[in-house]
């Protein structure tokens, strides 16, 4: 495997059983959704040792991206070799028919609440679909306390507490680590920190069918993990950097990964020398050009862009909405 030269990778949808999910998923990538189960989660790009992604097209199909990491980290990484233990970015996308649990990531710097081998989880959204009862709720009302909320679980009013609002289709939302967040009746695009250290605070009172039982629910460890000063979180304001030959916009930047996103219908250029890019295509379809081939992508398909592929021209059939996502060149510890 070393000897092979890393091109363009498109990877296998990965589908999630999750008891708030829905089968809108089916609409958006082309792989058949489980039958009768609602599916919640499709994660699109995972180094994760439980469902590892894997590579379906080119000489390298079959392949696990946890495999190109350790056998071919200059060709993947470029620039960043040697910055991480495993690609630090999961992707997803989210069918969240009913609401999630309320719930906290830990920042990266909790250590006493982070397992061993995990990191903590900043995150952030990208509506793709809305429903009539549409809601995010992003952080906490302003004033909120360690005690309003322990008075208020008991109650079960916890939902008073969270600010929220009503998502439209485009908007972007940053969930820093420590930010009370859910959501419900939209389809979004996650983007995070490879993590899966998730603590619920509150999960609406519901029974999961499967097992007859609620979910657990881990409180005192959410409660030590909300920052309190996460409150009021309303989507991003979108940078617009170029209108010509497409529109190009900044969508979220941060420590952890930066998102934006490209419309249109002329050829326009991806990727970065010497660095990794993540191409996802939420609308059409079109083609990324590198060594005299194509490589196809349409709708609900991720692609990754090894370090060594460099800047790519993109050649869109009709107009294409594209998502892509880059890892600062500078990592924080």
């Amino acid at each position: 495997m070393e000897n092979i030269q890393l091109y363009p990778l498109k990877f296998d949808p990965i589908y999630q059983y999750r008891i708030w999910g829905g089968r809108r998923l089916n609409s958006l990538l082309e792989k058949p959704l489980p039958k009768n189960d609602p599916i919640g989660e499709a994660w699109i790009l995972s180094d994760r040792d439980d469902h590892p992604s894997k590579v379906i097209n080119g000489k390298l199909k079959g392949k696990t991206i946890k495999e190109l990491f350790e056998n071919a980290p200059k060709q993947l990484l470029g620039k960043l070799q040697g910055k991480f233990d495993r690609f630090p970015l999961l992707l997803k996308f989210l069918d969240c028919q009913q609401v999630l649990s309320v719930q906290v990531h830990p920042s990266d710097d909790l250590k006493k609440y982070i397992p061993k081998g995990e990191n903590g989880k900043t995150e952030a959204w990208v509506v793709l679909e809305t429903g009539k009862d549409a809601t995010i709720y992003a952080g906490l009302k302003s004033g909120t306390t360690k005690q309003k909320i322990e008075a208020d679980l008991k109650k079960n009013e916890v939902a008073a507490d969270l600010a929220s609002f009503k998502p439209k289709v485009g908007d972007s939302v940053l969930i820093e680590a420590g930010t009370v967040h859910t959501l419900g009746d939209v389809v979004v695009f996650e983007v995070q920190e490879n993590s899966d250290v998730t603590y619920r605070l509150y999960d609406w009172d519901r029974i999961d069918e499967k097992t007859g039982k609620p979910r657990d629910l881990q409180v005192n460890e959410a409660l030590a993990c909300i920052d309190f000063d996460k409150v009021e979180i309303k989507p991003i304001t979108t940078i617009v950097k170029s209108n010509e030959p497409v529109l190009r916009e900044t969508l979220i930047e941060n420590q952890h990964f930066n998102l934006c996103r490209v419309t249109g219908e002329y050829p326009f250029m991806v990727g970065k020398e010497a660095m990794p890019r993540v191409l996802v295509c939420i609308d059409g379809e079109g083609e990324v050009e590198y060594g005299n081939e194509f490589y196809h992508l349409t709708k609900g398909e991720v692609m990754l862009l090894p370090a060594n592929a460099g800047a790519c021209p993109f050649v869109p059939k009709g107009e294409v909405v594209i998502l892509e996502l880059s890892l600062p060149e500078e990592v924080h510890g």
